[in-house]
């Protein structure tokens, strides 16, 4: 009594559902090709705007129209970063190829994670650069930055010169000057002495 989408890639072919008590999964064979949340109502419909991608990329224009973006904007996948992206890139490139590099960026949420692909969203509309790859490069730079490790602020009261280096400038600045002496390094000296004498060169 509902309609739940699934990847227009299936059409005309049988797939197995599973209904459970909170959400429908839809099985091409063994592979799980889509999850929905289960409706209570009748004659509601659950869309997943990913599902129709592929059809949407061969007629953009489709798109404005689409119940299914209805949906997503509805649940938050779809976001005024999105639209304002939209927005720029149909003034950049016109309305059919302006949707069109729109689809190719949602077609990157395959592999990126939704924070990340906004993030490069965000970071492709400051630099006027308003392409799917650009797009791509961006959330990857994002991703990169999450992932570098934190450096170790110097442990207090090391005051050591390498641990001073890694301040910012402005910080080393701020600071007022070391003005203890240099450490004595006359016990290295002895090692010196120790080093065992020269080998003779064999003739």
């Amino acid at each position: 009594m509902n309609r739940y989408s699934a990847p227009v890639r299936l059409i005309g072919r049988t797939v197995r559902v599973m209904l459970h008590a909170s959400e429908l999964v839809v099985y091409d064979g063994r592979e799980e090709v889509a999850r929905h949340e289960r409706l209570i109502a009748r004659n509601d419909s659950r869309l997943d705007l990913d599902h129709y991608l592929e059809a949407l990329i061969r007629k953009p224009g489709a798109l404005p129209g689409a119940t299914a973006l209805d949906e997503a904007r509805a649940a938050g996948r779809f976001t005024p970063i999105h639209d304002a992206w939209w927005d720029a890139a149909v003034k950049a490139h016109g309305e059919r190829d302006g949707t069109r590099a729109l689809i190719e960026v949602l077609l990157l949420s395959r592999h990126l994670p939704h924070e990340q692909l906004v993030a490069g969203q965000v970071a492709a509309l400051k630099s006027g650069a308003l392409t799917a790859d650009t797009v791509a490069l961006e959330a990857r730079k994002a991703a990169d930055a999450d992932t570098e490790p934190q450096q170790a602020p110097p442990s207090p009261g090391s005051g050591s010169q390498a641990g001073m280096a890694q301040l910012p400038a402005a910080v080393r600045a701020q600071l007022p000057p070391d003005k203890r002496p240099l450490p004595p390094v006359t016990h290295y000296d002895q090692l010196l002495r120790l080093r065992p004498p020269d080998r003779p060169t064999p003739s």
